[in-house]
């Protein structure tokens, strides 16, 4: 089973260096490494030239294909003809040692699964608690095979207000806004409808058939979340607790507050319809009352947070984003 890892990044030449280097102790290394640079300058260039790494194949791409949208498209029409699993990482993770070889297996377990997530050890806040049994949600935790989960602020007042998802993370409701929590480390698989971008891998006959929508250009919000959607027509997709690394979130490269504000709102609505194409009443009530329901929580965090002008230019592009939805909504592409 060949193994193509595809990497598209922009100005993270340090960050980029760390995840290669844990690509290198790798109990199972990739066949072909792309890197798909977008940057401005050739710092990743160089940092590249001055550390080698087996298997890598470098491209810098011109201003009409950057963008993580496209760059993602250009790696994958660069990949060796005979690979059987592209994966996508983001270039501020690191990965554990056996990151591929655990991959590998759950692709050779069942050729129904076209499509694995990986989960973020840094980021996973499950606690175990051997008193609870069976999965269900309350308004404050959720509970999944003996371990529980706080929810988030957020996540808990939309309980309170009845617009929360009973639904398990990773599964898409009719009014779109699921649990982002992830799993817990229990050595499983979770079969979901939604992959993160920070660490997906396909068979190579989804990437063959469809590529990442033009629609989500520059930063690119939500398109992973977009193509896991339409990948499902190809099979399952699963989120692996033993497929594992870090993500770093770095600050390089990112848009200003004010475009991820209005991107939230119209590629949230996209990806929305891409499963939904005629939600009920009641599940665009929901969207459109979450919608709100968190804009008015970032303009309140103008008061009570220390990151004020971060929070006022990112609700402004959220109230921007719902009012151009009722002139001008995006044309789904399926």
């Amino acid at each position: 089973m060949n193994f193509s890892l595809i990497v598209c990044t922009y100005m993270r030449p340090k960050a980029l260096l760390n995840l290669l280097k844990t690509v290198e102790c790798q109990t199972l290394y990739p066949n072909e490494i792309i890197i798909v640079d977008g940057s401005s300058n050739n710092k990743t260039k160089d940092i590249l030239e001055n550390n080698f790494f087996k298997n890598l194949i470098y491209y810098k791409v011109l201003k009409q294909d950057r963008g993580l949208t496209r760059q993602r498209n250009y790696g994958i029409s660069k990949v060796l003809s005979d690979t059987d699993i592209v994966c996508f990482l983001d270039d501020d993770t690191v990965l554990n040692d056996n990151y591929f070889f655990n991959l590998k297996e759950i692709f050779i377990s069942n050729q129904k699964i076209t499509g694995v997530g990986g989960l973020a050890i840094n980021e996973n806040k499950w606690k175990l608690n051997s008193k609870i049994e069976g999965n269900y949600n309350s308004k404050k935790y959720i509970t999944i095979d003996g371990y529980h989960c706080k929810l988030g602020q957020r996540h808990i007042l939309r309980n309170y207000l009845g617009i929360g998802s009973k639904k398990l993370p990773g599964i898409m409701p009719e009014f779109s806004n699921g649990l982002s929590c992830g799993y817990p480390l229990t050595g499983n698989i979770y079969e979901v409808d939604l992959l993160i971008g920070m660490s997906m891998s396909f068979r190579k006959i989804v990437v063959d058939h469809i590529k990442f929508s033009s629609f989500f250009e520059g930063y690119g919000l939500y398109e992973d979340a977009d193509f896991s959607l339409r990948s499902l027509k190809f099979g399952k997709n699963v989120l692996a607790t033993n497929v594992l690394l870090e993500h770093n979130h770095s600050p390089e490269g990112r848009p200003n507050h004010y475009n991820y504000g209005k991107m939230v709102i119209r590629n949230g609505w996209y990806v929305w319809r891409i499963k939904y194409n005629k939600p009920s009443l009641k599940a665009r009530f929901k969207w459109n009352s979450i919608a709100i329901l968190l804009m008015i929580i970032r303009f309140s965090n103008v008061f009570n947070s220390k990151k004020k002008l971060e929070a006022l230019t990112e609700a402004c592009g959220r109230f921007y984003g719902l009012i151009s939805l009722i002139f001008h909504k995006p044309n789904i592409k399926r």
